[in-house]
């Protein structure tokens, strides 16, 4: 079996910092499409209905872009496809600003679009991190990308609140100029990673996908991957344009979302020292229920501080489940075949988020916040259900 080539110690922590770096910055642009993307919607959309559609779209581009990507990564390394995506980071601010001063609805979508394509490259920064150390080290090289996010959750709400009043005539189009400026600073700290070139085994192939994704290991790893984040981006998506419903200002919005995106990465820190101390499936379990936590909080008022607490409970939820999952990933898979499952794992989670995307607007515009907080528990349901099914078929210790 061929195995991608090792990185000296001191290269490899390198990388995993420069990739955290770029987390840092290049996660601000999800950040500044869900601040801004329904409450843009809102004024644009020919049908209120349609407010959220912007981030549904985003969704739509992280899905359609992991496959190619991935790629991408397999034919000419990761680096490259990081760097095609940092050129998708760069478009979305330009367009969207375009959009904005156009009041074009369906070419805001369009900027979107790229944007999520933008953040699925993005978060496959921490596969590439885990690529980079030893297998006992790759769940703390893993959290530690995404701890990066914690910068990005103060970078981008910033962002948003100092520059979306500075072009008054186009409220926002300031701040995606300067979105596309944070994507090219990005851009210039990803030129410094070393990564492992691609193997010609991992070129090729390995065993089919669907022998890979048959496997029950795997398949709860996705389901929980796709829970934590569907649930994620359902609730938020709506979260931002429900504050503005109930009278909070967009300067309130922007606040609970910087900490919704600090609770969403700052459990990193230490995420992969107990996944490696509880295991994977336990720290999911928790996130699962931080996530139901969350929604109980939101169906108990809407108070400025319910939709904050919501926010947080919501992020640290998110951070435990997803984290958790990919670290499940990374054992259902051989090292020539890291790209495509990594891929396919991505694929899957983003693909099925756009469905809870796309509703959530619709469901919040015709049935209320409280509607959309009780539809969360199905797939949480769901979600526990495959863990404690994994774990009882889960062989036991041999005796002695």
């Amino acid at each position: 079996m061929s195995k991608p080539a090792a990185l000296p110690t001191a290269t490899g922590t390198g990388t995993v910092l420069r990739l955290a770096t770029a987390q840092a910055l290049a996660g601000a642009n999800s950040v500044v499409v869900y601040a801004t993307g329904a409450v843009i919607g809102s004024r644009l959309a020919p049908d209120p209905a349609l407010a959220t559609l912007p981030i549904s779209i985003f969704v739509v581009g992280m899905a359609a872009c992991t496959l190619p990507a991935g790629r991408i990564a397999r034919a000419y390394g990761r680096r490259t496809a990081f760097l095609a995506g940092t050129g998708s980071g760069v478009l979305v601010g330009l367009l969207a600003a375009l959009a904005v001063v156009l009041s074009s609805f369906w070419l805001l979508c369009l900027a979107t679009f790229f944007g999520g394509a933008y953040a699925a490259v993005v978060l496959s920064f921490r596969f590439a991190a885990a690529d980079c150390v030893a297998p006992a080290l790759r769940p703390r090289a893993l959290s530690a990308v995404m701890a990066g996010g914690v910068f990005a959750g103060i970078i981008g709400p910033q962002l948003v609140s100092h520059t979306m009043d500075l072009w008054p005539a186009h409220a926002f189009a300031a701040t995606f100029l300067a979105q596309a400026g944070v994507a090219v600073l990005s851009g210039v700290v990803l030129m410094g990673v070393r990564l492992p070139a691609p193997t010609g085994a991992e070129i090729s192939g390995g065993r089919p996908l669907g022998t890979i994704a048959r496997q029950p290991r795997f398949v709860t790893a996705v389901l929980c991957g796709v829970v934590s984040y569907l649930l994620m981006n359902f609730l938020m998506t709506a979260a931002p344009l429900a504050m503005h419903l109930c009278g909070h200002t967009q300067d309130d919005a922007n606040l609970g979302l910087q900490w919704h995106v600090i609770a969403m990465y700052a459990p990193s820190f230490v995420t992969g020292r107990l996944i490696a101390r509880f295991g994977a499936p336990g720290v999911v379990a928790a996130g699962l229920a931080l996530t139901a936590v969350a929604a109980l909080v939101g169906l108990s008022g809407l108070d400025l501080a319910h939709f904050w607490a919501f926010l947080v409970l919501l992020g640290l939820g998110w951070n435990f489940g997803f984290v958790g999952a990919s670290a499940m990933v990374l054992d259902c898979h051989r090292p020539e075949e890291r790209t495509r499952v990594q891929s396919l794992n991505d694929f899957v989670v983003f693909g099925t988020m756009a469905f809870g995307s796309f509703s959530s607007g619709g469901l919040l515009a015709r049935y209320g916040w409280d509607v959309v907080l009780w539809v969360s528990f199905g797939p949480l349901a769901v979600a526990v259900a495959a863990l404690t099914i994994a774990a009882a078929a889960r062989p036991a210790p041999a005796a002695g």
